[in-house]
């Protein structure tokens, strides 16, 4: 007989279980292999849809498509429990451990593959796995038989002692490595993710009716895009002002880069001052390294939504091939993992297979996306984990990463050099001090890449920083007086402050200023509640003010610190943490025009950082180095940006956050990096309420910890906004009928018309009526008097720093 794994809508043409089973068998094998574990991620293919060899199933998905106005509750036949169900009663009542993990491991990815991986302890001190796997199951037996009477039982067997081997070799490269435990959970992950993209892309080329894709062609890529950038470089070593001091420190750091390219794959950093080409030094490196190396791709993780279009610009405009890059930012669509308990829907099933896989050369994404990958619920983000594995990942500004999820950040670091063979590049000016931290980032040795770090940073100096804080704060009214005494003495000034509203009020006060404002210098406003390209185009205007040399102000939340390539005479930042503030000063005589420029500390006291606890500890901590700098500045080489200030800084900070870089969840009590390790706490409770072990080896409560794992603390939906024509047409889009792959190719077209709006935002919208749903209300829709031409949307909420990095 033939079991059904799907019906194609259009032709009602069917893909048998058998065929499905072996081909997604293959592509997780291909998968898995590029970090040996091939047969462990085979293994979870080959049986994933098992339990759809059951006449319950073959009725349920014949009904399903037969009559689709009135279709059975998806997942009311349970078809995923099968195949690790047959693992665990073939394997785990093994003497050996191995064969009892790989049972478990195995077993848990194929039990899971819709929903998410679960819990071997739970908070009830449960065993959701074991419950599943030894649940009596109708029509099991013919399940079995079914499989078997296409694939002899020594066959599986023979391939299972293949993936016992691989679990042997990664267990003791943990154990060699003397990593965490949590390295386990990861490398189960990442065979999860094996099988979750082998499914759903399996699914998605039978349902299209297309024929298996040619994978890209990276190396020669590579090579090409090698050859683009060295041809630019050269004709930038032909400029006139080519032979200036800081352009020559330039060149030779790029230089560096390549030279330290030909190193084996590691964790490295690479310290280049604010100004000094970081972008194109980084990109020599990933590509040299990745040609030398045969990585497959070359990851961008930028902390902000707002720099990931400027830095892909810079890199389509020097390698000319934009299909090869792919820029994600954040997902358009709000509970996309919802959809799959659903009922079976054709609109549902268009949204998940639209979503973006990061299966291009080059990658730029978020921080927030990259921490999803590994932590977040369910299937949506961890599906891109193994294309992380045998690449270059590039970190920019890696100071960002938020206090809570270092712990986990590092693991996850570890995690990729170790087992994935991956390569990794921590770039910053205020370098953080992750190898100070409990759980620390396992650097390679000689990590930094850039030699002469100190006269580097000297040759790089082009600014004073002088501190005018005061305790009680400069008020709007007050930081203006200030700004219109500078605009006498400079051209062009920049002022960063914390909050949105902040800004707001900075920028009212500044428009009623004689000699500012319209007929004056020229004001521009920057914040996240304008979208991407709305930034982009202000950002564009600005340049092109400064370039000619008008009177310019800008008032700015810090999103312009970080990738931003522009420069004023004069920076005003109000106090944060000393990373951010030496990113701030990168904004002051970038390039070096002029000797020697100024940039003034400040506190604002329009700023309300109750919903920025990050950047209040930063700020106390920064006060600290204040006073320690005014009382003996020869302990920070009397710069207040030294690297001995900025280690000095993220140590104190760290140590004064160090029971917030696990993840603590305070309902739980627990973290959730000990959640995703030995999980000592739920073990031992679990002995003494069964009075007994439990009856599995593992032990970490994934499922817990991904349902309370979030970057940011507050979350945001992505809103549509029509802030041009053609924002405006691809919203009215959504109103047609769209396949697969126009509805992703929509998407990917609105990421710059997104703005991330937190809940109570949200809710001062909706009151408004300022919003309307599109695509059955799986999206939202600005509507076009909520959206202002200067300020974006029209919210005055706080919460910048979180905002920015979804």
């Amino acid at each position: 007989m033939k079991y059904i794994a799907h019906i194609r809508q259009k032709d009602g043409r069917i893909q048998t279980v058998r065929d499905h089973l072996q081909e997604v068998k293959e592509s997780c094998e291909h998968y898995g292999g590029k970090i040996g574990v091939g047969h462990l991620a085979g293994l979870a293919g080959w049986l994933h849809d098992l339990g759809k060899n059951t006449n319950e199933f073959k009725t349920y998905i014949q009904g399903a498509v037969a009559n689709p106005d009135a279709p059975s509750r998806r997942g009311s036949v349970d078809h995923s429990t099968a195949g690790g169900k047959l693992l665990f009663d073939r394997y785990h009542h093994s003497s050996s451990i191995h064969d009892k993990v790989a049972a478990e491991w195995i077993g848990n990815c194929i039990i899971s593959h819709h929903q998410g991986l679960r819990d071997f302890i739970d908070p009830e001190l449960n065993s959701p796995f074991f419950k599943r796997v030894s649940k009596d199951l109708e029509e099991f037996e013919q399940t079995v038989s079914e499989f078997f009477e296409n694939v002899p039982q020594h066959e599986l067997d023979q391939y299972f002692s293949e993936a016992k081997k691989e679990l042997e070799h990664y267990l003791g490269l943990i154990k060699q490595h003397k990593l965490p435990s949590i390295a386990a959970s990861l490398l189960m992950k990442y065979i999860f993710s094996c099988l979750i993209d082998a499914d759903r892309t399996n699914t998605r080329q039978f349902e299209e009716d297309e024929e298996p894709e040619q994978p890209l062609d990276s190396h020669s890529f590579f090579k090409r895009s090698y050859d683009a950038l060295t041809n630019m470089l050269e004709t930038l070593e032909n400029d006139s002002d080519s032979e200036e001091p800081i352009n020559r420190l330039r060149r030779e750091m790029s230089r560096q880069c390549e030279a330290f390219a030909l190193r084996p794959s590691g964790i490295y950093t690479l310290s280049i001052p604010t100004g000094g080409g970081k972008t194109l030094a980084s990109l020599r490196y990933a590509l040299k390294h990745a040609m030398t190396f045969n990585k497959d791709r070359i990851i961008y993780i930028v902390p902000y939504t707002t720099i990931i279009e400027q830095n892909a610009a810079e890199i389509r405009g020097i390698l000319q091939e934009d299909d090869m890059i792919l820029e994600h930012h954040s997902n358009v669509i709000e509970g996309e993992d919802e959809l799959e308990n659903e009922d079976y829907d054709v609109h549902q099933k268009k949204i998940k297979l639209a979503r973006d896989t990061w299966d291009r050369p080059i990658v730029f994404t978020t921080m927030v996306q990259f921490l999803n990958t590994f932590y977040a619920k369910g299937t949506r983000n961890v599906r891109r984990l193994h294309q992380l594995s045998n690449s270059v990942i590039i970190f920019d500004e890696v100071q960002s990463v938020p206090v809570k999820c270092i712990s986990l950040f590092n693991a996850a670091l570890n995690f990729l050099h170790i087992m994935g063979d991956s390569s990794l590049l921590l770039c910053t000016a205020t370098q953080p001090a992750l190898d100070f931290v409990k759980h620390k980032l396992h650097f390679s040795d000689q990590a930094e890449i850039i030699e002469n770090m100190d006269e580097v940073g000297k040759s790089f100096k082009r600014v004073e920083v002088v501190n005018r804080t005061t305790t009680l704060g400069w008020r709007a009214e007050e930081l203006a007086d200030f700004v219109q005494e500078q605009m006498e003495e400079v051209n062009s000034l920049l002022v960063i402050l914390n909050t949105k509203m902040a800004v707001r009020k900075l920028f009212d006060q500044l428009t009623q200023r004689e000699g500012l404002g319209e007929g004056g210098a020229r004001l521009f406003h920057l914040s996240t509640n304008m979208c991407a390209a709305h930034r982009k185009d202000v950002l564009s205007e600005l340049k092109q003010a400064l370039e000619a040399n008008e009177r310019v102000i800008c008032v700015s939340t810090q999103l312009i610190e970080a990738g931003v390539n522009i420069s004023f005479e004069c920076v005003v930042r109000s106090l944060s943490g000393l990373d951010s503030i030496a990113q701030a000063a990168g904004r002051c005589n970038r390039h070096g025009k002029d000797k020697l420029r100024y940039v003034y500390i400040i506190k604002s006291a329009d700023e309300n950082l109750s919903r920025l606890p990050e950047i209040q500890i930063g700020r106390e901590q920064t006060e600290r180095i204040l006073n320690e700098f005014e009382q003996n500045p020869q302990r920070f080489d009397y710069d207040l940006l030294s690297a001995s200030a900025m280690k000095a800084y993220f140590e104190y900070y760290y140590h004064n956050i160090k029971e917030e870089m696990d993840y603590p969840v305070s309902k739980l009590e627990k973290n959730l990096f000990e959640l995703l390790s030995a999980n000592k706490d739920y073990y031992g409770a679990y002995k003494k309420k069964w009075g007994k072990n439990p009856e599995i080896l593992s032990r970490p409560s994934i499922a817990t910890a991904e349902q309370y794992f979030e970057v940011i603390s507050n979350k945001a939906t992505s809103v549509l906004v029509p802030y041009n024509d053609e924002a405006k047409e691809l919203i009215l889009a959504f109103n047609g009928e769209l396949g697969s792959w126009e509805l992703g190719g929509l998407l990917r077209k609105l990421q710059p018309y997104v703005v991330n709006i937190y809940d109570y935002e949200l809710k001062k919208l909706e009151k408004n009526g300022d919003l309307y749903p599109l695509l059955h209300g799986h999206v939202l829709a600005l509507r076009e008097t909520a959206y202002s031409g200067q300020f974006g949307v029209g919210s005055e909420g706080e919460g910048e720093w979180s905002m920015a990095m979804i």
